[in-house]
């Protein structure tokens, strides 16, 4: 979300001189994307920014491709997968294409090293856990049910409290936004959205560190990872001012938009990005027609693949998905309820889900870890008889 913030000492006109208390010039640095043209902040150092002291590739950014590539409903146990390491560089991917990577994490340390993602915005899903989002914008509290947006090239890392995490990371080379129709012509959130200005979070409390020394970066940037060695701190910026840095927002606080009859799928949208969408489904009263059905009807994904991240084993529509599965219904083939959820779910007043979805525009590939944690007979569970209870484990 782009509006004006700042943070920190700030000189009385940009690109002027600007001096500390002894006289010593601040290093400004224009960070945004879109070239001149698109959302930018200004930030001002300690130090020049451009202070190398060397540069090398430790590893590269691969995903292989399920070889199995037929038409089907698939469930992925995301919370089944191996835990532990780094928020960055232990992720394992679930689902890609050109647009968008899913990816699961599941950190039990903090890393001793600042990254920086120079080929994609990431939008990322705590799931479960709380901590600090460090970054030279300021610090950024989260917890669970935040959403981290973190545009491309922002420096940052994540200081976590002693807790279990679970990071749902959505990485995308397109902007992370949010969607046209919550905006009027000027930019402003506009009455009827399922969230205002107030909502989002940008850092608060700016931490300026005035240290020489070595200081590792990773940059992930054409597929690659290089570790980049700094001669000073990254966070020695004394303020900032802007419309590009990271911020938060909370499923939490988003509010959903019900009917009398059943609401199609878009009044969940949250964010949008390059061909790609991201909905929230959070607790909320049914549709309230004496005779509404509030169970989805039957639908057929034209031009979008539907993928749900279940943050809570109740879902109106699902059996048989625990905390962290992640379901897939590719474009081709028609989804809906499982059988018994249609009829079931008339009369019902209320829901307590919790749950991601990510609808992209064009069909998404299984990545080979996934396939480690996949449930085999969940294309099934749409049978009724021994074999539909067969698949759901009943």
């Amino acid at each position: 979300m782009h509006r004006y913030h700042k943070l920190g000492k700030l000189a009385k006109k940009r690109h002027t001189v600007f001096r500390d208390e002894n006289g010593k010039i601040y290093h400004e640095e224009l960070k945004g994307n879109k070239g001149f043209v698109g959302p930018s902040s200004l930030l001002y150092h300690i130090y020049p920014p451009t202070e190398v002291l060397s540069t090398k590739q430790i590893g590269t950014f691969e995903i292989e491709e399920d070889e199995d590539k037929s038409l089907r409903m698939r469930h992925f146990y995301s919370n089944r997968v191996k835990k532990g390491g780094s928020a960055i560089m232990d992720r394992t991917p679930f689902l890609f294409n050109d647009d968008v990577v899913m990816m699961m994490a599941y950190p039990d340390k903090n890393d001793d090293y600042y990254y920086r993602n120079a080929q994609g915005d990431e939008i990322v899903y705590v799931s479960q856990g709380s901590g600090v989002l460090e970054s030279a914008f300021g610090n950024l509290k989260y917890s669970q049910g935040d959403y981290l947006v973190i545009p491309r090239g922002i420096l940052h890392k994540y200081v976590m409290n002693d807790e279990e995490h679970t990071l749902l990371i959505v990485e995308s080379p397109g902007e992370v936004r949010t969607p046209k129709r919550y905006r009027n012509e000027y930019g402003q959130i506009i009455e009827r959205s399922p969230y205002s200005e107030r909502d989002f979070r940008a850092p608060d409390e700016l931490v300026t560190y005035d240290e020489k020394g070595e200081f590792k970066v990773i940059v992930k940037q054409r597929n690659l990872f290089t570790e980049v060695t700094l001669g000073h701190h990254p966070c020695d910026v004394v303020g900032w001012d802007g419309f590009y840095y990271p911020y938060a927002f909370s499923i939490h606080d988003f509010e959903p938009i019900v009917g009398r009859i059943h609401e199609p799928p878009p009044v969940h949208q949250t964010f949008a990005g390059d061909r790609f969408v991201v909905c929230s489904f959070c607790p909320r009263p049914f549709d309230f027609d004496e005779n509404a059905i509030p169970a989805p009807y039957n639908h057929s994904n034209v031009m979008s693949d539907e993928v749900i991240y279940y943050d809570s084993k109740e879902f109106m529509s699902r059996k048989g998905v625990e905390f962290g599965s992640m379901t897939l219904h590719p474009d081709g083939l028609t989804h809906g309820p499982h059988p018994g959820k249609y009829e079931g779910s008339i009369g019902a007043k209320w829901t307590d889900e919790l749950a991601v979805m990510v609808d992209t525009h064009y069909p998404l590939k299984v990545a080979k870890p996934a396939l480690k944690v996949e449930d085999p007979d969940y294309a099934k569970s749409w049978l009724d008889g021994e074999g539909y209870k067969d698949a759901l484990g009943e």
